[in-house]
């Protein structure tokens, strides 16, 4: 809708002014066109404008903002104009970005997910990933709340054996968004899930991209703008046994296995939770310049970023500044993105998650008669292994600080209005050094003694990244043509040295010379690293009418990580789209827009280090020649190498539609996917009679397949003072082994196994079949030739399959019992405003896994000294009616680590951010200058409904093979955040 008062005659050629608002007030920065005319503007804090078009000229104006839908005007009467934009979340004339380009939204024809910024900033994140969870289909987010944590995430399935993250491209530089790039900075982000999408990037984006654009000046006066931003972080507990519970549960188990009881300490009751665990705090800061005139725009900010952690010696800080600018000046524009950040680690030494599991009530933290003063038992009153996380805290000082610097040079030229030349020159550097302090004392039960240790790591990365693109874009008629072509090279080199010292001295502060020209037995180490990519690559986009469109892409990469005849790949894709509601026999008038799309392409991986294909040489070996016996250096190698090693190649469909209803108030968008990844590259075991003793080589070996369904629905409406939207999105994901090459069926890891036909990492354990209750049972309990199963159990053991029916519970007999992959994981977003109120809430569930509870596999088992959970009730004659086997101190099947008692429902729905701001009205604030303000509260993972007994079923790990496996991973806290932002 739009609506306009005239005030004031006026000749056309005169200048025009007016103002732009919505239902709530005037709009800054809404941009103002002369059609047909690259005069433009934009508006004022006050939503004002003016602009002078040509005499003579018939002129209408086009005002355009994001979030609202495109008006044009034709000015022919009087004014000043009073311009209200309507708004619209399904605004199909919305920019994308898609790499090395952009596209309007209604004319994408591959998978792209356009997240709003906003409601990445709006959560309290260390990294962009972490932030994207529940927004966004076709994506696997795993975070964690250690400080400085990244998050795992993976786009459409796993497409290799490495779990290698997509590629990010911030401001066009390939680079990286982890913990030290500032989410604040981010001004919009669009995920290319499939080939058509991101072939464009070639061999790195062979699991997806994430593009992100960062902020920029507009035209207009010089705007400040401050947030503030407090969180208050909780970690959750486990529910433990203490002194009085734990002993009475030790006792007996100690009794069912005939062994003399500990004499334990009952005087003493720590609860090691509290003794590991604190409040931590989250202080994040951003302070931003922004502006410009009409041929030039600056953005200047600057952050500062402190977690101080939840388990004690922990924290993050991190401290980031960017400078993005351009200026025009006729055909010529120049411009360039920098950022420096320094971000420092203090890291968790040992698990503390898993320690205060295993350590017993009745150690105390403290005991003087043990080297370095700390408590963590003894062989006749508390045998455990547990480590005493306050000790090794104390310790063991880990320190990992990262000092970055990354930016590009642009210039565009526009040779003709339909012709651009642009150039980029990328360069990235960091400087990384890892620090750790070892000080006397243990941790530990029979820890052998170490002297004062330090170790220094000190590595040196450079990234060079040149392009050259020639753009061109014109109408014909109803004909729209797109093309880009160019040239990409990109050299990575890191280079890294280390060094270590025993015996370091203390200094009278009561601290160590941490310094390497300290101490002594002194070792050294170090290697360098370069890897070089060149690429050649074009896209060709037809439009006609907007009804039908087609897309084709084509890049060649050529990398130094493979040999001679295998460096270089190609990768072309082609997509296209059919705008049904376009036709002219298409009459159905609440359907606002219908599209169909289809696509197929290649991508192309080399996720090998930079000289796997070269063999490697040992060169310590000596020999003792000649006359005169004397030593000689030698050299062997001692890891065969494949100089045939190729691209891992993936496959890709895709078929979608996007549809909008009501008005746009109400959209729709559906994905249907197939990958095949072949020639995966992987680590294949050889023999050492191979002469092989270096590690396993790679091959070109497996298959992998991923297909999955998306579909996502939004509905907004904005027509009243009250304004709501709610999107839902789902995604279903099965990945499935193709093949493992070599003539390989199967490969196992741990309690999974990894066969052809099925998911990686499915769970291949002993199946359980409840508690012998008598002797009886456990007598007839037989195979089909009457031989008694278990003839050594007990009442109140476990009671096993005996899958292959040999009479016997042997290794033979376990199968595959479940998955560890989510059948299908939701999100779900509601937005709601009234006045000066915002409302947001985000819902995210995964739901279909089983996954392995590691830490009640420790608590459960009473195999060894742990802790035990608070109210488990073992089996005993009377109190039969339990899944708890005996209390048995000692290894029985029992206690057998790889069966199915410890696999759960990983099922979870989570409350994963909620939240209300106030926009303090515009009557108070400019009182004292201010161009905005609002307040804020919010929380994150403050609700959890879920089966699974562990601390957190929305764990993360670094296997492959066992990603449904949580031994001790550090849970996502619970946060509560206070906020405050402000411009003028």
């Amino acid at each position: 809708m739009l609506l306009i008062s005239l005030a004031i005659g006026v000749k056309a050629q005169q200048r025009i002014t007016g103002v732009v608002k919505d239902l709530s007030g005037p709009l800054a920065g809404v941009g103002v066109q002369v059609k047909g005319s690259p005069l433009s503007t934009i508006t004022d804090a006050n939503g004002k404008f003016a602009i002078e078009p040509a005499k003579d000229q018939k002129t209408v104006l086009i005002f355009s903002f994001v979030g609202y839908i495109k008006q044009e005007l034709p000015v022919t009467g009087t004014q000043p104009l009073v311009v209200t934009l309507v708004e619209s979340t399904a605004d199909l004339n919305e920019v994308v970005v898609v790499g090395y380009g952009t596209q309007r939204k209604q004319d994408l024809t591959g998978a792209v997910s356009v997240v709003k910024a906003e409601d990445v900033k709006k959560r309290q994140a260390t990294t962009v990933a972490e932030s994207l969870q529940g927004l966004a289909t076709g994506i696997r987010v795993r975070g964690g709340g250690q400080p400085g944590s990244e998050a795992q995430i993976q786009i459409r399935g796993l497409k290799n054996f490495s779990g290698t993250n997509p590629l990010y491209v911030i401001d066009g530089l390939v680079t990286t968004a982890n913990r030290d790039f500032n989410p604040a900075d981010i001004e919009s982000i669009q995920i290319l899930k499939d080939a058509s999408a991101a072939a464009i990037y070639g061999t790195r984006a062979a699991n997806g991209v994430i593009i992100i654009t960062t902020k920029k000046g507009v035209e207009g006066p010089t705007k400040i703008d401050v947030s503030a931003k407090t969180t208050i972080q909780t970690i959750p507990r486990y529910k433990l046994a203490e002194t009085n519970e734990f002993a009475t549960l030790n006792n007996m188990a100690y009794d069912n296995a005939n062994v003399k009881r500990q004499n334990l300490d009952l005087t003493t009751n720590t609860d090691w939770q509290d003794a590991a665990y604190r409040t931590g705090l989250v202080q994040d800061y951003s302070l931003s310049f922004s502006g410009g005139g009409k041929d030039n725009s600056y953005f200047i900010s600057a952050g500062y970023f402190d977690n101080k952690g939840a388990v004690i010696s922990t924290g993050f800080d991190r401290v980031n500044f960017r400078v993005n600018t351009k200026t025009t000046k006729g055909i010529f524009t120049i411009g360039e993105n920098l950022a420096i950040s320094n971000a420092k680690a203090d890291e968790m030494s040992g698990n503390p998650i898993l320690s205060v599991v295993r350590l017993l009530p009745t150690i105390p933290v403290y005991n003087p008669a043990n080297p370095g003063g700390y408590g963590y038992g003894d062989e006749a009153r508390a045998r455990t292994f547990g480590t005493n996380p306050v000790a090794i805290a104390d310790l063991e000082d880990r320190t990992n600080e990262n000092l970055r610097i990354r930016g590009n040079i642009f210039s565009e030229l526009q040779l003709l209005p339909s012709l651009k030349y642009k150039v980029s020159l990328g360069y990235e550097t960091s400087r990384d050094h890892y620090s750790y302090l070892r000080k006397p004392g243990n941790w530990t039960l029979n820890q052998a003694y170490d002297p004062a240790i330090i170790n220094e790591n000190r590595g040196e990365s450079s990234t060079i990244l040149i392009e050259n693109t020639l753009s061109f874009n014109k109408d014909f008629g109803k004909h729209k043509i797109s093309a880009v072509a160019g040239q990409s090279y990109q050299r990575d080199k890191y280079a890294q040295i280390w060094g270590t010292k025993r015996n370091i001295l203390a200094n009278p502060s009561g601290g160590y010379y941490d310094v390497l020209d300290q101490g002594n037995e002194p070792q050294t180490g170090g290697f360098k690293n370069r890897t070089d990519l060149i690429s050649y690559f074009g896209r060709v986009e037809y439009n006609y009418a907007d009804k039908y469109l087609l897309n084709g892409v084509i890049r060649t990469d050529g990398v130094s990580r493979f040999g001679k005849d295998h460096k270089f790949g190609v990768f072309p894709s082609v997509s296209g789209a059919w705008r049904i509601s376009k036709e002219d026999f298409f009459k159905v008038q609440w359907i606002d827009d219908l599209k169909l799309r289809a696509n197929y392409g290649t991508l192309g991986s080399s996720n090998i280090g930079p000289y796997d294909y070269i063999a490697f040489i040992n060169t310590f070996p000596t020999a003792v020649f000649g006359p005169g016996q004397s030593v000689q250096p030698g050299a062997t190698q001692v890891r065969l190498a494949n100089p045939d090693l190729r691209w891992e190649e993936v496959t890709q469909q895709n078929y979608g539609l996007d549809a909008a209803f009501l008005k746009n108030r109400l959209t729709i968008s559906a994905e249907y996917f197939i990958s095949r990844t072949k020639d995966v590259l992987l680590q294949y075991p050889l023999l050492l009679s191979t002469g092989n003793d270096g590690g396993n080589p790679y091959v070109n070996g497996a298959t992998l397949g991923n297909k999955g369904f998306e579909f996502t629905v939004g509905y907004q409406d904005n027509r009243a003072a009250l304004k709501y939207g709610a999107t839902a999105n789902l995604t279903t994901l099965r990945n499935k082994v193709i093949d493992l090459g070599y003539g390989k069926n199967k490969t196992f890891v741990g309690n999974t196994v990894t066969e052809i036909g099925q998911p990686i990492g499915m769970w291949y354990v002993l199946q359980t079949d409840g508690i012998f209750q008598n002797a009886q049972e456990i007598a007839n309990y037989k195979n089909a030739a009457g031989k008694v199963i278990q003839p050594t159990a007990q009442p109140g053991d476990i009671r096993f399959k005996d899958n292959n029916g040999d009479g016997e519970i042997t290794n033979s007999d376990k199968v595959v019992v479940d998955s560890p992959w989510a059948k299908y994981e939701l999100g779900l977003n509601f937005n709601a405003s009234y006045k000066n109120f915002t409302f947001n809430m985000d819902w995210f569930g995964s739901f279909g896994s089983k996954v392995f509870n590691g830490p009640r596999s420790v608590t459960d088992s009473f195999s060894d000294n742990s802790n035990y959970r608070a109210g488990i009730q073992p089996w005993t004659p009377q109190n039969p009616n339990t899944d708890v086997p005996r209390a048995f101190y000692g290894s029985t099947i029992n206690s057998r680590g790889d069966t199915d008692r410890w696999l759960e429902n990983g099922s979870f729905a989570r409350l994963k951010y909620i939240g209300i701001s106030y926009n303090i009205p515009d009557q108070l604030i400019k009182k004292i200058g201010f161009r905005n303000a609002q307040i804020s509260v919010s929380g994150q993972n403050l609700i959890t409904i879920t089966k699974y007994t562990g601390l957190d079923p929305e764990f993360s790990n670094n296997s492959i093979f066992e990603k449904g496996y949580d031994f001790g991973a550090f849970p996502n806290l619970r946060m509560v955040s206070f906020g405050l932002q402000f411009g003028f």
